[in-house]
């Protein structure tokens, strides 16, 4: 038995396999309303029909202002929620589970008048400077967050993933270089990230796993490195986190810390996490070959593999993978498809 192949089980969701599609910004959203359409249902519920074991549905913001673009996904009002439970319950038809990552994106909101940020520092100079959010209005962005995470609940998903990575605004408020507030949420950099992930768990069901992507490194010059990022995670993790998605980068210009683009060249941060916290973790990180995503699992390095680029480029990566790492999917293939995976 493939390593992919098997199942996951924590708290309440149960994947058939280890198998994960992570977060894609498709910037589809046709009337700039933040509902899912057509196509993200095409494109979610391919994925699903392909063996895929958890779908994690890209970054759905949780005000209009928080989008990286208007074309961007939203649940900022109830009116979203029967487009999202669309897809939710057609993905379910098919033995996979899904959730949906809520985000800020903060000063990286290219389309918004004035994007927000804990500090008035603008990402790059082609970026727009953001205006810091007052105290008052961080904890307001809190509240965002939990409306956003009870609308994802009542949509139907099974999991929830709270975007604490790649410059967003979680990430803006626990990295040093971008958060220089001199009130409580400066003096703690984990506090706004801590408060978003309890007003979280206390809408959504105690059986639901919590999920957080974090950057382990910064590349950018003076940013954190990973054993800032372990101490990030171990906060994170008293407040409720269960699963860790572990990526890096995405807070600014690269600097010297250039990183490579070999295959599994994030693998390393999953596994330190994971051993530092004794906390499961997923690795994503170029791992489009069946063979080196089934070689983290059995090396232990993580738990599940998030696989990007290799599903936009093949709906049924996971089916191909299982059958070549095992020789047989048909177990995972809806029964139209068993013809073309015998047993």
């Amino acid at each position: 038995m493939a390593s992919l192949a098997d199942s996951f089980q924590l708290k309440g969701l149960e994947l058939k396999n280890r198998i994960v599609m992570p977060p894609m910004c498709q910037y589809s959203v046709e009337a700039k309303d933040g509902k899912p359409n057509d196509w993200h249902f095409v494109h979610y519920v391919s994925r699903a029909i392909g063996g895929t074991g958890l779908i994690i549905m890209e970054m759905t913001d949780v005000e209009p202002d928080g989008r990286i673009t208007d074309y961007d996904l939203g649940l900022w009002s109830d009116e979203q929620i029967p487009a999202f439970r669309r897809i939710i319950s057609e993905v379910h038809k098919y033995g996979a589970k899904i959730g949906i990552q809520i985000a800020h994106a903060g000063r990286k909101a290219e389309d918004a008048a004035v994007p927000v940020a804990p500090s008035p520092i603008p990402f790059n100079a082609n970026y727009k400077r953001p205006r810091a959010l007052t105290t008052a209005e961080v904890k307001e962005m809190v509240q965002k967050f939990q409306d956003a995470a009870r609308r994802a609940v009542e949509a139907g998903v099974d999991t929830l993933e709270i975007h604490g990575a790649h410059g967003y605004l979680i990430h803006q408020f626990h990295s040093p270089l971008t958060n220089q507030r001199d009130d409580v949420y400066g003096r703690d950099l984990t506090r706004f990230g801590v408060e978003v992930i309890e007003a979280v768990k206390a809408v959504i069901p105690a059986e639901m796993p919590l999920i957080m992507r974090i950057s382990a490194v910064e590349y950018v010059a003076g940013g954190y490195g990973l054993e800032y990022a372990i101490e990030l995670c171990r906060r994170y993790k008293q407040a409720g986190i269960d699963l860790f998605h572990i990526s890096s980068g995405g807070e600014g210009p690269i600097g010297s810390r250039r990183p490579g683009a070999h295959p599994g060249y994030q693998v390393p941060f999953a596994r330190a996490i994971k051993e530092a916290l004794q906390v499961p973790v997923i690795a994503v990180g170029n791992l489009d070959d069946p063979l080196l995503a089934e070689a983290v699992l059995g090396n232990g390095d993580a738990d599940l593999v998030g696989v990007a680029r290799g599903m936009l480029r093949d709906p049924y990566w996971a089916l191909h993978a299982l059958q070549a790492v095992s020789g047989h999917a048909r177990d995972a293939a809806p029964k139209q498809y068993h013809a073309a995976f015998p047993s």
